[in-house]
């Protein structure tokens, strides 16, 4: 087996980052009036600024596929790569463009070049197993190197123009004409943005990063689906597909919107997620002294002191200056979240030879986990 090492980091985001006072100016006021959960949800986040793919005219300004390529086009420019050495594409996203074809695909058009391509489907861990396609791609040699993306265009999903018809269609019913918590939430929480690492068989560059493991666990077998779209939710639990449903339905209920269950989420994803992290620990017989730079992707600082104390429950406390997030910052952009964070860190200057990093990455869509042990070489 070769070694396999993070050569380069580069990341995309979008026009000016959006202040918490802009977000409905961008993303659209629900049947024209404020949100009431805004101010709640973004208490609880810390979020303060983010980046969305959308023009001053409100129009796209990017594609899914376009802030992939530019964070790749970054990565090329910055001379650790030609596009025509690049041997493997492997890209993760919760929301590509299209439902066909692959995300990867539409990325890989706007090459000039033929590669080996991945898609790795999912919601915030896809980007992590895009990331390990490519490890295990160079490292049983199938290929030399591999540029691996995580990437998402959330912001097109939240837009008030695809919750409208539903508020519509309750006015007349005379039901509520408020959307649901579990949508309105997740709209001051996601943002638009792109991150790309290259792999390589040697330790090139400036802070090579040798990948020590990636270990990753799913417990969708003990519980129901979380977080959702292109589908409802019915009241045992079950998912109705979108395809199942007539399509008059489709925009009265929203659909194809992205949902969440909170009191699932709030009940499993720090218990299961310290879990995953102490089982991945126990399986490659890591000790918790040893961690440098901790890096947990969180969608809100609401989950930061949960985890802190489940992981600290689980004989795992690992001290509060050793945890490196820029949430706040960038905000949460699902797969591409966990390239953001190395990618800060990585141009700080702080790494040294030696030091050793922690990637851990939840997924609540039916409670998948993504950790990975990196060692600056």
């Amino acid at each position: 087996m070769n070694e396999v090492y993070i050569t380069a980091v580069s990341k995309f985001l979008p026009n000016e980052p959006i202040t918490n006072d802009r977000m409905e100016e961008k993303l659209g006021y629900i049947n024209g009036k404020p949100s009431k959960a805004k101010s709640i949800v973004l208490r609880n986040n810390k979020i303060t600024t983010r980046y969305y793919a959308i023009a001053e005219d409100g129009t796209p300004s990017h594609s899914n596929a376009e802030l992939a390529f530019e964070a790749i086009k970054n990565l090329i420019n910055s001379g650790a790569v030609k596009e025509e050495d690049i041997e493997l594409l492997s890209c993760g996203s919760s929301t590509p463009d299209q439902l066909l074809p692959s995300h990867a695909s539409m990325i890989h058009g706007m090459f000039k070049h033929n590669v080996e391509i991945n898609s790795a489907a999912g919601i915030c861990t896809s980007g992590m197993n895009a990331l390990k396609f490519g490890y295990l791609s160079v490292l049983s040699g199938n290929t030399e190197n591999a540029v691996c993306v995580g990437s998402e265009k959330l912001s097109s999903w939240m837009k008030a123009e695809k919750f409208n018809p539903e508020i519509e269609n309750l006015t007349p019913l005379e039901e509520n004409p408020i959307i649901a918590f579990e949508k309105d939430f997740l709209r001051w929480m996601l943002s638009d943005g792109a991150g790309a690492v290259l792999l390589e068989n040697k330790p090139n560059g400036k802070t090579p990063l040798k990948i020590k493991w990636i270990h990753a666990i799913s417990y969708a077998n003990e519980l129901e689906t979380c977080m959702y779209a292109g589908a409802l939710k019915n009241e045992d639990g079950t998912l109705k597909p979108w395809s199942d449903i007539n399509p008059k339905i489709w925009l009265d209920k929203s659909v194809f919107s992205l949902k969440q269950d909170i009191k699932i989420l709030n009940s499993n994803v720090i218990q299961k997620g310290a879990l995953s992290v102490k089982k991945a620990f126990e399986k490659h017989s890591f000790n918790k002294e040893e961690i440098t730079y901790f890096l947990p992707h969180i969608s809100s600082f609401y989950f930061k002191d949960k985890l802190y104390e489940e992981l600290a429950n689980l004989g795992l406390e690992i001290p509060e200056d050793k945890w490196f997030i820029n949430l706040n910052k960038v905000g949460n952009v699902g797969a591409a979240s966990s390239y953001l964070q190395l990618e800060e860190l990585v141009n700080s200057g702080t790494l040294k030879k030696g030091d050793k990093i922690i990637l851990a990455v939840p997924e609540s869509g039916r409670f998948s986990y993504v950790n990975a042990l990196l060692e600056v070489c």
